[in-house]
């Protein structure tokens, strides 16, 4: 929803940044995910988005899922999509959709559940981001504006985080 300039611009910085940062992904054994639909992207950023899924592909460290054209529901959506064509060819039987199912065609194919969700800008909403991978998440809500938001702001979240009981909507062992 944003206008066209905009959204120009921030391609044009986003392939150069994928660009010059790739070395340094791979040496920092990050992997990384572009989480959205692609589709509609130019050319050579798709192009160089598939290189830098693919010269990261074997980085077992930290997992970097960056989102671009996204929108939870989207997501959603998609996944349903492509469920309902493999079961329409026979590929799935509706009685075998599961959750695992979901997941698997959710962007990208190997998503993970998100732990710590760190939502900046005083905002107090997810804002249609990660719907189903933020399920179980601890939601850390600050006043910080992104541009702002420091290395020392990061550890505030993470040790915030730590201090959580993670009960995965189960109970605590006081309550059983």
């Amino acid at each position: 929803k944003r206008p066209s300039l905009e959204v120009r611009f921030l391609m044009k910085l986003f392939k150069n940044y994928l660009i010059s940062q790739l070395k340094e992904l791979v040496e920092d054994n990050v992997q990384v995910h572009i989480v959205g639909d692609t589709s509609v992207l130019s050319e050579g950023l798709r192009k160089g988005i598939a290189e830098c899924e693919r010269d990261t592909a074997r980085n077992n460290g930290m997992v970097l899922n960056v989102a671009i054209n996204y929108g939870g529901r989207m997501e959603i959506v998609h996944a349903m999509r492509e469920i309902a064509e493999k079961v329409e060819r026979g590929e799935i039987d509706p009685s075998a959709i599961s959750e695992d199912t979901v997941k698997a065609h959710l962007y990208p194919s190997d998503a993970m559940d998100v732990d710590l969700l760190i939502r900046t800008g005083g905002e107090s909403r997810i804002s249609n981001f990660l719907l189903w991978q933020a399920s179980y998440s601890e939601l850390y809500f600050t006043p910080v504006l992104w541009p702002d938001f420091t290395k020392e702001e990061l550890e505030k979240a993470v040790d915030w985080y730590t201090g959580r009981d993670r009960r995965f909507g189960g109970l605590t062992e006081k309550d059983h």
